[in-house]
């Protein structure tokens, strides 16, 4: 889209366009563009409409019913903070004492508006003259164009003395293909600008991916991971003065009761620690406890075993051992039934005797392909299980589980 098909979509035209393009949204694309056609609307703009009707459709998820009204394009959402999370992070900036705030890349909004709704004035900044326009748009369409100004530039060239506090969310894919950056160097803004913004101003939050190198991390600063009900979302740098902890890993539930700490919205449990701790080592024992991927990320496994008082099975993989239940919101917990050194044949077997016709494939340090394994073991019955393919003592083993209730 460019920025004339954008003005388009937002003249009294174009907003019927889109009314008429929610009423088709989600069949089949080519009957969608047809009836829109018949209903008088020029091609160019039925298609945009239809864009922007099935981006929508999918933003819900993200943002909530807000997403049903806000202006998208593709690797902008793909890429977008999800609301809760977005949330979370702005009434941590508030209750730090931000006041004004810099979003250096803000992409479509979602963390601008979340931290205008917070109360915090916004300045963003986008390379991208479509995104940018459409940033500027969702904080109107949300009532929050008096506290959020996007301006299409260079984010480094934004003087940052204007504002209590940075936020950097640096593109993490190419331009054009969509494709994935590993490599913190070809950021846009550079990764060496993004790690001197905290030099520079004394409250920085840099949003980075979550396979982070752990190296990369400035000294100093507080590296967060972030989980949604058990899916591992995003990582974030907190510089300087908001800088709290060395590692954090903290889980959100949405839907549930809220919690101060989340922003309101999100129930919101947290792991601090160092991130330098080695967890105990010893026997497997009658429950396994699969951590949250933000604690696995975040090196707190020693921190989640004192808690629980679980020991590793084998040094290299995460799974904690516990004579006990051990009720936690940080991992999800299995009753081992049987343990044997992984054998299909035997495996098979066992399954067969217990008349186990589901199963349910976790793994961890374990080559084997979950779905192959589900072929191969040619179930029948009418029970379930749960099978955790994983090391002992290095050696390939696999636990006969099933779930522990709560």
């Amino acid at each position: 889209m460019d920025l004339d098909q954008f003005a388009a979509l937002r003249t009294p035209e174009g907003s019927a366009a889109l009314a008429a393009a929610a009423e088709v949204a989600g069949g089949d694309p080519l009957s969608a563009a047809a009836r829109l056609r018949a209903a008088g609307i020029p091609a160019g703009l039925a298609a945009a409409a239809l864009t922007q009707a099935e981006l929508r459709r999918r933003a819900v998820g993200k943002f909530g019913p807000e997403g049903a009204g806000m202006f998208l394009t593709r690797p902008g959402l793909e890429q977008a903070t999800r609301r809760v999370v977005a949330d979370r992070r702005a009434a941590r900036l508030r209750a730090a004492g931000v006041r004004s705030l810099a979003d250096l890349g803000c992409g479509l909004g979602a963390d601008a508006l979340a931290a205008a709704r917070a109360g915090i004035r916004v300045y963003g900044v986008e390379a991208d003259p479509v995104t940018a326009a459409m940033a500027a748009a969702n904080a109107e369409a949300a009532g929050l164009a008096e506290l959020v100004t996007v301006e299409c530039g260079d984010a480094t060239a934004f003087d940052v003395t204007r504002v209590d506090a940075v936020f950097c969310d640096p593109a993490r894919r190419t331009t054009g293909t969509g494709r994935r950056i590993f490599d913190p160097n070809a950021y846009s803004p550079p990764w060496d600008f993004v790690t001197g913004l905290a030099e520079r101003v004394p409250r920085t939050v840099v949003k980075v991916a979550p396979g982070l190198d752990h190296a990369l991390i400035p000294a100093g600063a507080e590296a967060e991971w972030v989980s949604v009900a058990g899916d591992l979302v995003e990582a974030a740098l907190w510089c300087g003065e908001l800088a709290e902890v060395p590692r954090r890993a903290t889980l959100l539930k949405e839907g549930a009761p809220p919690d101060a700490a989340a922003g309101g919205g999100a129930r919101c449990w947290q792991l601090t620690g160092s991130g330098e701790n080695e967890a105990p080592v010893g026997p497997v024992r009658r429950y396994v406890s699969d951590p949250d991927p933000a604690v696995v990320r975040a090196h707190l496994l020693a921190e989640l075993a004192a808690d629980l008082d679980g020991t590793l099975a084998d040094p290299s993989i995460a799974y904690l051992y516990t004579d006990g239940p051990a009720a936690t919101a940080f991992a999800r917990r299995l009753e081992v039934i049987d343990m044997l050194p992984f054998s299909l044949k035997r495996l098979r077997a066992l399954l067969r005797e217990r008349r186990v016709g589901r199963v349910e494939i976790l793994k961890r340090g374990s080559a084997l392909e979950p779905e192959k394994l589900r072929r191969d073991l040619k179930l029948a019955g009418d029970g379930a299980a749960s099978l955790v393919l994983t090391r002992v003592d290095g050696a390939p083993t696999v636990l006969v589980c099933r779930p522990v209730p709560g």
